[in-house]
Order: structure tokens, then C-alpha cells, then sequence
């Protein structure tokens, strides 16, 4: 199972929004990493999150996948994955880090 963690900005993504999101990142991440995803999410409370000095309004998506993946293939799902949230969201680029991690190594 590919773990991801979505930390959002409290009232930025209504209740509704979240179960759209977390369908199509099901089928996103089966499509393209192989394996169903357990998505958590993270509501970071108004006023304690901040980016470039100001409220923020980022995203921040965090995905381990189940095996290492070439940097080719990493880039690649980042890139549709920043796509896929901002379609969702109407976030732009600039409020979005996404992360594709390698499975810790026991």
C-alpha cells in the first residue's frame, strides 16, 4: 500500500472536495505507482501555517511508494500528480509541494 499524506489548510478543502480528491488519487495512484493508497489527511488549523511570511494557502502532498522508483518515473508522477491537484483544487503550482518518497530501508 502507497501511503499519502495530505496536509491542507483548514476551510480550504470543504469535507466534499476531500472525498473527490481522495478518489481520484486512488485511481491515480493504482494507475501509475501500482498499488492502492491510504490517504490521510492533515488540517493544519488557520493561523498555523505560514509560506513566505504570510497565511498560508499550500498543499502539501506526501506519498511513499511501495518500491524505489527511477528519477525519470518520479518526475513523471510528480508532475501529474501537481496536475491532478490543481485541477482538483483550482490551487496554483506555487501552493502545491509534492513529495514521492522511496520506502524507508529496514
Amino acid at each position: 500500500m502507497v501511503s499519502c499524506m495530505c496536509v491542507i489548510q483548514e476551510g480550504q478543502t470543504p469535507d466534499r472536495r476531500r472525498e473527490a480528491l481522495a478518489t481520484a488519487l486512488d485511481g491515480y495512484v493504482q494507475e501509475r505507482l501500482g498499488a492502492s493508497p491510504s490517504v490521510s489527511w492533515v488540517p493544519v488549523a488557520e493561523g498555523n501555517g505560514f509560506t513566505a511570511g504570510k497565511p498560508s494557502t499550500s498543499s502539501v502532498l506526501v506519498l511513499t511508494a511501495e518500491e524505489p522508483l527511477t528519477q525519470q518515473h518520479r518526475e513523471s508522477v510528480l508532475r501529474e500528480l501537481v496536475a491532478l491537484w490543481t485541477s482538483e483544487t483550482g490551487c496554483s503550482v506555487d501552493e502545491i509541494v509534492a513529495v514521492v518518497a522511496d520506502p524507508a530501508s529496514h
